[in-house]
């Protein structure tokens, strides 16, 4: 199993976080998951990396060309892909994993973490979509998305979609037994 991993590449204000991805990255390769993430050697993008390699497993970084000097490309990875834009490292990620999952991060966690599950709602891919929620970091937001539900804007079915975990061992069995919605606009729906 590969696992694309979107986090912040600054580590935030509490060592918590630290700790708890670290964590989860030696999990992971303990249980022989891969994992793949933006190629940085920054923030919680080199906290998981170093994580998973520390513990034997294998990681995969995708870094666009201009971001190689500002977020400091990994060079110690299992593989690094340079690509072009944005565009082709979220394309590359989603394409090289079986499930995506968001660390705590900023915005561009957030929108890498949500074209995942948009593009799974539109069954463009039949992969889990997961929030590792340390310290209730993704709390807000997800009363916001259940508010979006409420309000008649989400469907019970793609809200459910979003696997919410806060241990290495919940998060890896809710993707590992994850059964996708039947998508917008099937034949079922």
């Amino acid at each position: 199993m590969r696992v694309a991993i979107y986090c912040g590449s600054a580590e935030g204000h509490s060592e918590d976080y630290v700790k708890r991805v670290w964590s989860l990255g030696q999990y992971l390769a303990k249980q022989g998951v891969d994992v793949v993430y933006g190629g940085g050697n920054v923030g919680l993008m080199a906290v998981i990396a170093n994580a998973v390699l520390d513990a034997g497993g294998k990681v995969i970084g995708v870094i666009p060309n201009h971001l190689k000097q500002k977020e400091i490309a990994h060079l110690g990875l299992t593989e690094l892909h340079i690509v072009a834009d944005m565009h082709e490292r979220k394309a590359k990620m989603m394409a090289l994993a079986d499930a995506f999952v968001a660390l705590p991060g900023g915005v561009g966690t957030l929108e890498e973490i949500f074209e995942a599950w948009t593009w799974g709602q539109l069954g463009l891919h039949q992969k889990a979509c997961a929030f590792y929620n340390v310290k209730g970091f993704y709390d807000p937001l997800f009363t916001m998305v259940e508010s979006m539900q409420a309000a008649g804007f989400v469907k019970p079915a793609y809200l459910d979609m979003l696997i919410r975990e806060s241990t290495p061992e919940t998060l890896l069995a809710a993707l590992r037994s994850y059964q996708a919605p039947i998508a917008k606009w099937s034949k079922g729906e």
